[in-house]
């Protein structure tokens, strides 16, 4: 008979694996998007709305990756406590795309 808590532990530990990648890679594309728009700033010869219009969906992709991340983690929450928690981060970063969202709309409503 196998063991159900080994392979309930390995499938964490494969979840938790997954997690951890996908907030290096949204960490990866925002600092990415940093750097790149601050040399871009520098330079100063393209428009300063275009620049903020590419850093703002920039860091949309990143933020994407980091709420994966954090729905992966719901996965193997064990306490109600930790239930609160990831609730509260999931909302804020969710309300945190919806202001981007917001605000990429409306660059592009004023560009036009």
């Amino acid at each position: 008979m196998p063991d159900l808590h080994a392979f309930e532990r390995l499938m964490a530990e494969i979840i938790l694996l997954a997690a951890h990648l996908l907030e290096i890679f949204g960490t990866i594309i925002i600092f990415y998007a940093g750097v790149n728009t601050f040399l871009r700033f520098l330079r100063g010869k393209t428009d300063g709305r275009e620049i903020r219009l590419n850093f703002a969906r920039f860091l949309l992709f990143g933020l994407e990756f980091k709420l994966a991340s954090e729905i992966l983690r719901t996965v193997i929450v064990r306490t109600l406590n930790e239930v609160f928690i990831l609730a509260a981060i999931i909302s804020l970063r969710a309300i945190l795309n919806i202001i981007i969202h917001w605000e990429i709309r409306q660059e592009k409503l004023d560009k036009d």
